[in-house]
């Protein structure tokens, strides 16, 4: 879609625009002097707070702000969406006091016992990618790697033909990154999600299995069956945000290492570091950024916040914020107090960050272990996603040394 370029990020703040999707992180600083709370009348209104103080303010208060829906775009659910307090993919969009019971529902799936049940299932995948590019000197991390490793955990836990993979990874795009589109260009390419969902729940109804889709359909919430857009709200939830955080979150930590060769020799030498690395990626390149929708006209530290602006919680520019963390714009791996806010704040706190950890681990792990020297085939290059999920898409990685 054409239309014009960000001039100035304060007052026409653009999350697709080229220049924040290449490199936001001077942006980001440079918010944080003049402008702490950007704002914008791209998407019918939006207030972009960059501050820690502020992100974590809006994230916690449930009175002025709403979480009916997460995803900046041109429109606002309608009258046709799923009603409060579910919203359009619960728990994620479900506000108190329902929002509580919707997450509790799901919180045993993604405890640790589970997670740490598929490490060898994980582990064995990574190996099979890195098997499949051969002895080729140049890979693309990101779609020959990064990019199915969430396919595959996601497809066995909820469900799904793993070899829909390319299916997923396209909702992903038409959900998360599309979102400039005209609003009726967006239901259009929301079709196919609907109906291939729909498919699942009806055979999964016919074919009851072991798996988190047939759970949806079997739980009950004060002793009755999920509605229908519930369960199908959640399998969206699963599949989309499933995917594409941990791709970006994977992807970006490649990404460094590429760029940074002592902090990849110190990683293989020192492998018991990798779990305070990962943590420390997850804060440098935070993948995702959160929205939420005021729900009256509202003033927040002196912004005129008017009922249905979206509120662009911004958790990476949060996460490199100086009053908030040392040395904020270092990638340090050995930071040992890394309070980040990667899986946001607040009650919708990203309540699969188990898994993602121990998916981020395993492909660290397994990559770093079969290429033990590797660096960017070409910087320029390197191309990212653009909306509320970032992280390399196009990451082509010479590789400098076999194990």
């Amino acid at each position: 879609m054409d239309k014009a370029p960000v001039t100035d990020f304060a007052t026409d703040f653009d999350h697709t625009d080229p220049a924040w999707v290449a490199d936001p992180y001077p942006i980001m600083a440079d918010l944080r002097e003049r402008c702490p709370i950007a704002h914008s009348d791209r998407y019918g209104g939006m207030w972009v707070p960059v501050l820690h103080e502020d992100v974590q303010a809006i994230a916690n208060d449930t009175e002025h702000f709403t979480s009916r829906s997460v995803v900046v775009g041109p429109g606002r659910p309608g009258v046709d969406a799923p009603p409060a307090p579910i919203g359009v993919a619960p728990p994620i969009s479900s506000d108190p006091p329902f929002h509580s019971i919707a997450r509790r529902l799901l919180l045993p799936a993604f405890a640790p016992k589970p997670v740490q049940n598929l490490e060898g299932f994980s582990q064995e995948f990574c190996r099979s990618l890195l098997d499949a590019m051969g002895d080729a000197d140049v890979i693309n991390a990101s779609f020959d790697y990064a990019q199915h490793i969430p396919v595959g955990l996601i497809a066995k836990m909820v469900g799904l033909p793993p070899e829909d993979g390319d299916l997923f990874r396209g909702f992903v795009h038409d959900i998360l990154e599309a979102v400039d589109l005209p609003i009726e260009q967006r239901m259009e390419r929301f079709q196919p999600v609907d109906a291939y969902l729909t498919r699942v729940i009806e055979d999964h109804m016919e074919n009851p299995r072991e798996d988190l889709t047939s759970f949806l359909l079997e739980a009950e919430i004060l002793g009755n069956k999920l509605e229908p857009h519930h369960v199908f709200g959640t399998m969206v939830l699963l599949v989309v945000a499933g995917i594409d955080t941990t791709w970006s979150a994977i992807g970006s930590s490649i990404w460094h290492l590429a760029q940074h060769p002592d902090d990849l020799a110190r990683l293989v030498a020192e492998p018991e570091l990798l779990p305070t690395a990962i943590e420390e990626f997850l804060r440098a390149y935070a993948p995702v950024t959160m929205a939420r929708l005021v729900k009256e006209d509202f003033e927040f530290e002196g912004c005129p916040m008017k009922k249905d602006d979206w509120v662009l919680l911004g958790f990476p520019a949060a996460n490199r914020d100086p009053a908030f963390f040392d040395r904020a714009d270092e990638v340090l791996i050995d930071r040992e107090e890394n309070r980040h806010a990667a899986f946001g704040l607040g009650i919708h706190r990203c309540l699969g960050s188990n898994l993602a950890r121990m998916e981020m681990t395993i492909a660290l792990q397994e990559f770093i272990a079969r290429f033990p020297k590797f660096e960017l085939a070409d910087p320029q290059a390197v191309t990212f996603s653009q909306g509320q999920v970032r992280g390399p898409r196009n990451l082509p990685i010479r590789i400098l040394e076999r194990a």
